[in-house]
């Protein structure tokens, strides 16, 4: 079962799967088959192919029929541990946190997305006439959250 939790600038979920940490990373560190996991993400592309530290990446999102291009850079990229990367157009960092239970044989998932440079005035004002607003886009992305880890849990649970 997801925890979600909504602040203004961080949203967070998480998970405990029944699966090691390396197994849970090798699902998530798989940048392209995001699509799989997340309600939003339609498909993710990796410039040169390889999903590392400074990786650059663009994604195609998704809102009912609307549709929108991002482009992110992987900032943090610690096996097993720590996968994040910054989208370029709202200032935002999309991450996980791999935490090992029960001496590594399961593991919890923290899936969070903060905003410490706040968002960008352009994704702000975008969010409003567009996708709702930013108090039920907030919404919409921490159960979005929820059901990507609940997806990567089932795949990792398999």
């Amino acid at each position: 079962m997801t925890t979600p939790q909504i602040s203004s600038d961080e949203l967070t979920a998480s998970i405990e799967i029944d699966a090691a940490p390396a197994q849970v990373w090798a699902l998530l560190a798989d940048l392209p088959r995001m699509s799989e996991w997340s309600d939003q993400v339609v498909r993710t592309w990796i410039v040169g192919g390889e999903v590392k530290q400074g990786a650059r990446m663009i994604n195609l999102n998704q809102q009912g029929w609307k549709r929108w291009p991002t482009n992110a850079k992987v900032v943090r990229f610690t096996p097993h541990s720590d996968l994040a990367f910054r989208v370029t157009e709202n200032r935002t960092i999309w991450s996980f946190q791999l935490e090992p239970l029960d001496g590594g044989a399961r593991t919890k998932v923290t899936h969070r997305r903060e905003a410490p440079d706040g968002i960008s005035g352009l994704s702000k004002g975008l969010t409003k006439v567009v996708l709702g607003g930013m108090d039920a886009f907030a919404d919409e992305l921490t159960t979005g959250m929820g059901r990507t880890l609940e997806r990567v849990k089932a795949a990792a649970e398999a």
